[in-house]
C-alpha cells in the first residue's frame, strides 16, 4: 500500500471529495493513464470523478480510491476523533 501524505478532509460534496482524489494521485506523481491500467478503470471516468461528476458510480469511486491507497471513515457530524480500526 502506498504511504498517505493526504491530509484529512472533511468531504461534503463529490467535487470535493475529486479534488482531494485529483491532488493525491498528483502528490505521488502518477497520470491518469497509470491509475487507469492499475485500478482497470476508464481516464475518461477517473477524469470526470476528479472534477466532481455527480453520476460518479459508487462502486468505481471505491475502486478508484483503493487503487490510490485512499480509505473512507464516515463518522457522525461534529465529532472530532477519527477512530483506527
Amino acid at each position: 500500500m502506498m504511504e498517505n501524505d493526504t491530509p484529512h478532509e472533511r468531504i461534503q460534496t463529490v467535487e470535493d471529495l475529486g479534488h482531494l482524489v485529483r491532488a493525491h494521485r498528483k502528490s505521488k506523481g502518477l497520470t491518469l493513464e497509470t491509475v487507469s491500467g492499475l485500478g482497470n478503470l476508464s481516464t475518461r471516468f477517473l477524469s470526470e470523478f476528479e472534477r466532481g461528476k455527480e453520476t460518479a458510480e459508487i462502486g468505481k469511486v471505491l475502486k478508484a480510491l483503493r487503487t490510490l491507497g485512499l480509505d473512507i471513515i464516515v463518522q457522525p457530524r461534529g465529532s472530532t476523533n477519527i477512530k483506527d480500526r
